[in-house]
């Protein structure tokens, strides 16, 4: 997969950005990132809208605290940066001139010349696909992009778009962001996982851990009443959610390893998947998760992780 996508390496685990400048300050990002690195991990996700939903944000402050990082460390050559345009879907947000011009902000605050992967961050449905395409392109062209990704894409969008890159004789786009985990996989298994394994697009699915829930660390809805993440959590708990936590926790508990551990590894182990995503607010965090890169679950508990939902 790593010959094939050069923004993908290291370890088989992409860091989420989200946290930073949210729930993460410069010493506990740093933190985070010093251990990440440590442990051999290379690839992190962002995008320009990280973290605008946090009080007093505006956007970018996930991108401004890697690029910090990077340059204090001497590290930009090591790692595999991926950032994104267009967070809210809002017609228009992917026009040329807007896509051009949030590019240029996204490497000024990451503090390099180009980015690992560029995202389309969701689909807008309004600017004409001829023009996602050879806006994005472009920037391959221009080497202010190494590889192209989308996340939150239907897969007929994907492969139409993929057919505006492939007629305009421009870099198509090959990588995929879907929302995809333990408890939530019909948005991904189906036509786009197919699509994946098709034509060869690397698929690193966000909420690995399902907003913490595949963790293990809640016992009933209770105890997350009143968190900023309660809505993401109701969501993996329905529709058998506690189930397949209850196999989650067996097959941990007979390997000797972590729900997280194992969430992760079922992933790695699907069609079409490169690496997942996750965040961590702390290096123990990092440490837990870092391992789930080296575990091989065995058939018999990939069969009972794949049967966990009713």
């Amino acid at each position: 997969m790593a010959d094939r996508h050069p923004g993908i390496g290291g370890l088989p685990l992409v860091l989420g950005g989200n946290v930073f400048g949210w729930t993460l300050d410069r010493d506990g990002g740093f933190a985070v990132l010093d251990a990440f690195y440590e442990a051999g991990g290379r690839m992190i996700d962002s995008a320009e809208g990280y973290s605008a939903w946090a009080p007093g944000n505006v956007g970018g402050e996930s991108e401004a605290m890697l690029g910090d990082w990077m340059e204090s460390r001497g590290v930009r050559g090591d790692m595999l940066i991926g950032t994104k345009t267009g967070m809210g879907g809002v017609a228009n947000a992917l026009a040329p001139e807007k896509v051009t011009a949030a590019l240029e902000g996204s490497l000024e605050r990451l503090r390099t010349d180009y980015v690992d992967i560029y995202y389309v961050h969701r689909d807008d449905k309004t600017t004409p696909l001829d023009e996602v395409a050879s806006v994005f392109g472009s920037a391959v062209v221009k080497g202010k992009a190494r590889e192209l990704g989308v996340s939150n894409y239907a897969a007929a969008r994907l492969r139409a778009l993929n057919g505006e890159a492939e007629r305009q004789s421009l870099p198509r786009f090959s990588v995929m962001q879907p929302m995809y985990n333990l408890v939530a996989r019909s948005g991904f298994e189906g036509e786009l996982q197919a699509l994946s394994v098709e034509q060869g697009i690397a698929a690193l699915p966000y909420y690995g851990l399902a907003s913490g829930f595949l963790t293990g660390k809640y016992a009933s809805a209770d105890d997350w009443q009143g968190s900023s993440r309660a809505g993401a959590l109701d969501a993996a708990a329905a529709d058998g959610g506690w189930n397949a936590l209850a196999v989650l926790q067996d097959v941990a508990a007979r390997n000797g390893v972590t729900c997280a551990q194992v969430a992760l590894a079922w992933l790695r182990r699907q069609p079409g998947v490169a690496a997942p995503i996750a965040s961590a607010t702390s290096p123990a965090q990092v440490s837990d998760l870092v391992r789930s890169a080296t575990i091989e679950l065995a058939k018999a508990d990939l069969a009972k992780l794949d049967g966990a939902l009713p």
